[in-house]
């Protein structure tokens, strides 16, 4: 049973390959044909030398010697040019599978929704879109000219070598099945310490990411001698895993290059007698000795090759896994567009519920509400109430059920994930930055605005005057994930870049925490009366902001407690009055 699911599995590597070549199989096609015909080419060889030995016994010639000198010459040259251009072909092909699965891979993970890259790390990804890609390169570029030339190899030598003495033929060859039988052994054992070594360059590549994203955090928390101790751990993981794969290689490979290089002892002590006994010439002895030795490289070279064929199998389950895994959140077979244009901005959720996976507790519960187009609406509430939850669902970054939300009447389900989340403009809690120029971070969901819109969005968003004090104003580079802003201004920048698409509907989750109450009461305010036709659904815990907006919904445990505007809920005993109160405790103690 354990060698049939080992058959299959092969199979299905094989199968794999062939996917990955099928667009390229012409190149691959003239690469494998020319190495045919350099194996044609050498096996002409040692039959030309042959003749001219034999030749020049009976008859010496210096005419004979130029001739048969300058046609091997001409004949190693073609030799050399074709392997060149078999060389090209294949290893070309090679870099394009890796150019095509690396496209497949970012194409594919661009489709996955964020809780996908929750649950597999980003250093994790990386390895494998890079380093795994690699070796299927390397598989599909040397592994297979080193399988297709030794096959070609064995394939036009032995024949020709029978011809000559099937006797020396037997002895040159008779070590040969005891070589295959050591590939055979160690082939399992080199998959799994290749797999080891692969798994344990991943999980340093992951830790040396998230250390280096985290930098400012490691040194705030003196814990570097920590994280070089983890370092060090890992590294020495990944160090005994390759020197365990190097101890077999190491015994296995000059085992294998010294079988093959008894068979040269074995020919040249059979070899006498038969020239002696006049079974062959000393011509045909010389032919076998090129013979054997041509079958020597690729004999020795097979433990390369296998190497390099293990290597490619375990990186081709890590990548497929990858393009295996399907996103949950996509269109449906039945969805109408809905042009931004035509959207007026009201949103309904009806007995909406939902629950992560693998927790018993649902973090929305029969959440109802309607918000009226163009209506500012904050949603306030205790730490884990569930508000950032119902941030995430409304844009459908969660696997909602259809039924439960609904944007101007048309369930969100029903509607292309691209109209979607073009009419809603989200800011998320962390506000990520990339490492460009401020203009070009602003402009990110509009690359073709032009700077008066932009300055426009950052005006709105109160970021305006701090930008026209950086040396470079718009064309600030900020750094990775805009390490180079305050926490405020990465909030602003980011609020800009939402406000610069004039999407219908505007959702904020908690995107003014680190602004003072006084900026983010100016936001706001710039909101409701710079944008009139929009929706906006912020969340905070900013109390004295809240109040500000049109109505509010206070959260808590998964539902709505209560809803209504800043002056009703005020005076209505229950949670809003008890985090009002709190609020005005802390203005007072401030």
């Amino acid at each position: 049973m354990a060698r049939s699911s080992k058959s299959s599995q092969r199979n299905w590597h094989l199968k794999k390959l062939g996917e990955y070549i099928r667009p390229h199989w012409q190149k691959s096609a003239l690469g494998i044909g020319s190495l045919l015909l350099v194996n044609l080419v050498g096996v002409r060889i040692p039959l030309l030398i042959r003749d001219g030995i034999d030749e020049l016994q009976v008859t010496f010639s210096f005419d004979r010697i130029a001739y048969y000198s300058v046609v091997v010459l001409v004949l190693a040259s073609l030799m050399w040019g074709l392997r060149m251009v078999s060389r090209i072909w294949l290893f070309g092909v090679g870099r394009q599978v890796e150019f095509d699965l690396k496209q497949r891979i970012f194409q594919h993970l661009l489709s996955m929704e964020p809780s996908y890259f929750a649950t597999n790390t980003i250093g994790e990804l990386i390895s494998r879109s890079t380093s795994d890609v690699d070796n299927i390169r390397r598989l599909l570029g040397f592994a297979i000219l080193s399988l297709a030339n030794t096959l070609f190899a064995y394939a036009l030598t032995v024949p020709v070598m029978l011809s000559l003495s099937v006797r020396l033929t037997g002895v040159a060859l008779l070590v040969y099945p005891i070589m295959l039988i050591l590939v055979g052994l160690f082939s399992d054992r080199l998959r799994n310490q290749q797999l080891r070594v692969q798994e344990s360059t991943s999980r340093l590549s992951e830790l040396i990411q998230e250390d280096l994203s985290g930098i400012s955090l490691i040194k705030i928390y003196a814990q570097e001698e920590n994280e070089r101790r983890a370092f060090g751990e890992l590294n020495d993981n990944l160090l005994e895993a390759n020197l365990t794969l190097a101890r077999t290689r190491n015994t296995l490979f000059p085992l294998l290059g010294g079988l093959a290089s008894i068979s040269l002892l074995l020919i040249l002590a059979a070899g006498a007698g038969e020239i002696a006994d006049g079974f062959i010439t000393v011509g045909d002895f010389v032919a076998m000795l090129l013979y054997v030795e041509r079958l020597v490289f690729p004999t020795a070279l097979l433990g390369f090759t296998i190497t390099a064929y293990q290597r490619g199998e375990v990186s081709i389950d890590r990548v497929e896994a990858i393009l295996r895994s399907e996103p949950k959140i996509v269109d449906a077979p039945t969805v109408h567009a809905l042009p931004s244009a035509t959207v007026r901005g009201q949103l309904t959720a009806t007995n909406l519920n939902f629950a992560y996976p693998d927790s018993q507790v649902p973090a929305l519960n029969d959440v109802s509400f309607t918000i009226q187009p163009g209506e500012t609406v904050a949603i306030v509430g205790p730490i884990g109430a569930g508000k950032s939850t119902l941030a995430n669902a409304l844009p459908r970054l969660l696997d909602i059920v259809p039924g439960q939300i609904f944007l101007d009447g048309q369930d969100i389900t029903d509607i292309p994930l691209a109209d979607l989340r073009k009419a809603i403009a989200y800011v998320p809690q962390e506000s990520f930055l990339f490492s460009t120029t401020i203009n070009n971070n602003i402009r990110y969901g509009e690359p073709l605005a032009e700077l008066p819109e932009v300055k426009y969005a950052a005006k709105l968003a109160q970021m305006a005057p701090e930008i026209e004090n950086f040396p470079k104003q718009y064309e600030t580079v900020v750094g990775e994930r805009g390490i180079t802003l305050s926490g405020g201004q990465r909030q602003r920048s980011a609020l800009a870049r939402a406000l610069m698409v004039e999407a219908p509907v505007v959702v904020l989750d908690d995107a003014l925490s680190s602004v003072d109450n006084q900026t983010a009461t100016d936001i706001l305010n710039n909101l409701k009366t710079g944008t009139q036709n929009q929706t906006v659904l912020f969340i905070s815990h900013q109390m004295g902001v809240a109040a500000l907006s049109d109505r509010i919904m206070v959260m808590d445990q998964g539902h709505i407690a209560q809803i209504g505007t800043h002056d009703e809920l005020v005076r209505q005993p229950g949670l809003y009055q008890e985090l009002w109160e709190q609020h005005q405790l802390e203005e007072v103690l401030l």
